[in-house]
């Protein structure tokens, strides 16, 4: 079989999966659970006999042409460099571990069908934008995992904050999607054409003729899409939805979609200066202010979805700074061990019963009750803190090197300024990323909340599939060694200088960290919880923290972010109310207008709809009572009609002989 056949089955695999698991859903459903894994493991494998075969120093190409459509066609093709070779693979991989994982965590769900089902349709999308040639085709995926994380956003439907969590995260990256529309356009109408190779040839020879506002309208699609400031703030919310549906959407699909398409499109982003400039700054707030919100959720999930949006800062970091091979490098890493992270939080929510007690304040008893997560996320979070030599540390280093070396004038076309920007960004990230890490491990393993309820041992599922993905968040940044070829033959190896002061950083931040917990422990009272019996289904919001009877997080005396974060504390665990300004900026005008226009159709416009209305009903009315029935009358009306046209005649007939 050829490799371009291979490469097409890849996508098209979890796609039949998702229909034929929809259709025997209700009707055989023994056969949803191997539709939603087999499918998958078989994507997954052949991605990585298609990144066999590639062998990443060369391209793979294949088209042909959908329709004609006039001077600009749209061809069905496959584009695979190395890049998309191992993108591939890892959302092959990170795909059918989330679903082997969630036939155990969701095993009572009554909507695990459709669940599984768009699990899997949202992996085909993302392959189809992994591997696609033709921007019009990725627009397809792009567009599809849009609907596929409404849907699985707001798969607990019944509690509101589900549904809004899922609304929003629509609206949000659709606002991102109608520029980003607009810059495929637009670049297409330059290029004359859609297909990946011919704009990437047109940029290389320097005909593209509006670099600065297609790189700028795409770059509003990649900030929707990819979670960056300023259009992050839908990614904490959807936390809402179930826990694999997070890790697939943080580790593998969506937010890694938007740094995809940058990364394959980088020459045209590198044409314009202020393109880079622009992002470079927007990646720079983006890692500082997540990490600062990181450090005071208390939520669990909360944290890892803020430090999402701060990782996925540094791959854009890395971007702006001309250096594609450390922003995938870094997307590969961070998609093992932040999928590890959810997934061992999803097993301390299988745990414990209850979502509620993702709050770190309120958990308790968990490291030797579950030891399988509290090892495996220990992992993660060294990965996360970039701590040597996990594989985190390999790839933070590799985006950091680069941000160093542009800053230094080594790499020709990229401003000075934005390697400034992100290399100090980044190591201040590092800092604040390995004093959260901490703060989560510590409070959530070690702290002293109430004891969680004991919903017994882990399924089998769940446990194995932790400990996979513990393999590559420990190991996987030594495949730098080996990787040159697919990351355009450059060295991902990290230098004396930044692997120093990142490390540094990182142990300060967390010996900082550690410091203070002990002090707000020693000093803090352990809360005391009431007996209560947990719900089975308490994920779907059924069961409240204040079943429990503890204090609110917030005022949580044990919290070091507290003492660290100091009056930032309040406005970084309400993301420094973006919210708010948004709901002021955005919503309320745009509601008003809604509630103006309302007015005007029912007030106005309704006012005449109606009047002429009754005006015709009033005429109807009329003309209906001379109508009664009686010949006689008819005949006399009939008469006297006649009577009185005669004698207009006549009196018409005696003015016209006077004249």
């Amino acid at each position: 079989m050829t490799t371009t056949t291979l490469a097409a089955l890849v996508p098209v695999l979890p796609f039949l999966g998702a229909v034929a698991g929809l259709a025997l859903g209700r009707t055989a459903p023994g056969f949803v659970r191997p539709l939603a894994v087999l499918p998958t493991l078989a994507a997954a494998v052949l991605a990585v006999l298609v990144a066999v075969r590639q062998g990443g120093d060369t391209v793979i190409e294949a088209a042909t042409e959908l329709t004609p459509t006039g001077s600009v066609p749209i061809t069905l093709g496959l584009h695979i460099d190395g890049f998309a070779a191992l993108v591939a693979v890892l959302v092959g991989v990170v795909a059918s571990c989330v679903q082997t994982y969630s036939t155990g965590y969701l095993r009572e769900d009554p909507r695990y069908p459709s669940y599984a089902a768009l699990v899997s349709l949202f992996t085909a999308a993302m392959l189809l934008v992994v591997y696609s040639g033709d921007l019009m085709v990725l627009l397809v995926g792009w567009e599809i995992m849009g609907i596929c994380s409404y849907f699985l956003v707001g798969h607990y439907w019944e509690t509101p904050e589900a549904r809004s969590a899922s609304l929003k995260a629509f609206l949000v990256t659709k606002l991102g999607d109608v520029p980003f529309l607009f810059g495929l356009f637009a670049l297409a109408a330059d290029a004359g054409t859609f297909r990946i190779d011919g704009i990437l040839s047109t940029v290389a020879s320097g005909d593209l003729d509006h670099p600065t506002l297609v790189a700028l309208l795409l770059l509003a699609g990649v900030a929707g899409k990819s979670a960056q400031f300023p259009l992050h703030t839908w990614l904490p919310d959807a936390m809402a939805g179930p826990t694999p549906v997070s890790a697939l959407i943080h580790a593998a699909t969506m937010v890694a979609a938007g740094i995809y398409f940058v990364a394959r499109l980088l020459p045209v982003f590198a044409a314009s200066a202020a393109a880079l400039t622009v992002l470079a700054v927007m990646a720079a707030v983006t890692m500082v202010g997540s990490a600062l919100a990181a450090l005071a959720q208390d939520d669990i999930k909360r944290v890892l979805a803020y430090s999402t949006i701060g990782q996925l800062g540094y791959m854009a970091g890395a971007l702006a700074v001309g250096d594609r091979g450390a922003a995938v490098f870094h997307l590969l890493s961070h998609a093992a061990f932040k999928a590890l992270l959810f997934l061992a939080a999803g097993a301390v929510i299988h745990a414990a019963g209850t979502n509620s007690l993702t709050a770190m304040s309120r958990t308790g008893g968990l490291a030797k009750r579950i030891p399988d997560a509290y090892w495996t996320m220990t992992v993660a979070l060294l990965a996360l803190a970039a701590i040597p030599p996990f594989a985190g540390f390999f790839s933070k280093e590799a985006v950091l090197v680069a941000a160093e070396h542009t800053a230094l004038g080594d790499r020709a076309g990229v401003p000075a300024g934005a390697g400034w920007t992100v290399l100090v960004a980044g190591l201040l990230t590092a800092l604040l990323t390995a004093a959260y890490a901490l703060r989560l491990w510590l409070r959530a393993f070690r702290g002293r909340g109430a004891e969680a309820p004991d919903h017994g041992r882990q399924p089998i599922a769940m446990t194995s599939v932790l400990w996979v993905l513990a393999i590559p968040s420990l190991g996987f940044g030594l495949s730098a060694l080996v990787l040159d070829d697919w990351f355009d033959g450059e060295s991902l190896l990290p230098t004396l200088t930044t692997a120093v002061l990142g490390t540094g950083l990182a142990v300060a931040g967390g010996a900082v960290t550690y410091a203070v917990w002990r002090t707000v422990t020693a000093r803090a009272v352990p809360p005391v919880a009431t007996p209560h019996v947990a719900h089975p289904d308490a994920e779907a919001g059924l069961v409240e923290a204040e079943a429990l009877h503890l204090p609110h997080p917030a005022e949580d005396p044990a919290d070091p972010g507290r003492v660290l974060l100091g009056p930032l504390y309040g406005p970084a665990a309400d993301g420094f109310h973006l919210d708010a300004l948004y709901r002021k900026a955005f919503v309320r005008p745009v509601v008003g207008a809604a509630s103006l226009v309302r007015f005007l159709d029912r007030e106005v416009v309704d006012t005449y709809v109606s009047g002429a209305a009754n005006t015709a009903k009033g005429l109807g009315r009329f003309v209906r009572r001379a109508q009664t029935g009686n010949v006689q009358t008819y005949l006399s009306a009939l008469l006297a009609g006649s009577v009185v046209l005669a004698i207009a005649a006549v009196a018409l007939a005696n003015a016209f002989a006077g004249a």
